[in-house]
């Protein structure tokens, strides 16, 4: 019997495409500070396989996690959310 396996998935806007087939996205989130209780603002940068290549800078995507398909790439890009301009 094969297990269903749920895979995380991500929001985060692409600031790089300058690789082929890979862009680079900022996740970002908020998380509470354990002692403090401050709400801190915490940004992760995720190289995403991009195999059609529609991912423009400043786009909206949505990731999930996937096998790793090289050494610092385990996302993939599922959808453009909404399409961004760059900013300058």
């Amino acid at each position: 019997m094969t297990e269903v396996v749920k895979r995380r998935h991500w929001y985060g806007d692409v600031v790089s495409n300058k690789m082929q087939k890979t862009v680079v996205v900022v996740v970002s989130r908020s998380v509470v500070h354990p002692v403090y209780k401050k709400v801190l603002r915490r940004v992760t940068r995720l190289k995403a396989h991009d195999e059609s290549g529609m991912c423009k800078i400043g786009d909206r995507v949505k990731l999930v996690q996937t096998r790793p398909l090289s050494k610092e790439k385990n996302w993939r890009v599922v959808q453009v959310m909404e399409k961004g301009q760059p900013e300058k």
